[in-house]
Order: C-alpha cells, then sequence, then structure tokens
C-alpha cells in the first residue's frame, strides 16, 4: 500500500490524546493485535519530527522496557503536524 501523509488528522472526542510509539515492534503488536481485533485493520506508519520540538514531550513508559510513546494532547496536534519532517510513511498493514 503506497499512502504517504505530512499530518494527522484530528483527533475524535474520545481521543483526548494522540499517541506515537517509539518502538517499531510496539506499534506492529498494536496495530496486528488490537487494531485488526477492534477495527478490522491495523497500521504502522514511520514519521520524523522534528528534535527539539519533541523536547517537550518526555518518553512515557506504558509497559515493559520497549513500550515506549509519546503523549500529546489532541489540541497540540497542529502544532505537531507543522514539525513533522517529510511523511508519514505506512511501513506495515495487516487485516
Amino acid at each position: 500500500m503506497e499512502l504517504n501523509w505530512s499530518a494527522w488528522p484530528p483527533r475524535l472526542p474520545e481521543q483526548p490524546i494522540f499517541y506515537p510509539v517509539l518502538n517499531e515492534d510496539y506499534a506492529i503488536r498494536i496495530a496486528r493485535d488490537w487494531n485488526v481485533k477492534h477495527d478490522g485493520a491495523g497500521f504502522v506508519t514511520r514519521f520524523e519530527v522534528e528534535s527539539e520540538f519533541l523536547s517537550r514531550y518526555p518518553i512515557q513508559q506504558a509497559g515493559g522496557q520497549t513500550i515506549l510513546e509519546l503523549w500529546v494532547p489532541a489540541e497540540e496536534l497542529d502544532d505537531f503536524n507543522a514539525h513533522i519532517v517529510g511523511e508519514i510513511h505506512v511501513v506495515h498493514e495487516f487485516h
């Protein structure tokens, strides 16, 4: 699948936080084991964000040592999107 984007869509009302994960294996587990079961499909993306901008979001350990993510409040997503470098690439797809 060749879908590339330059920004993330606004969060839904029940999604107050955007959670980009920092480990591809963790992202694969979420997409394959959670999203497929609940939504019928799961996608893993890869993108870059300016390092200086990202420093405002401390890395959160959401479980084991490799379960790392950032917690970006939904109201800051436009600012986050403005600091994405290049495109957002889909690197894995599960159904």
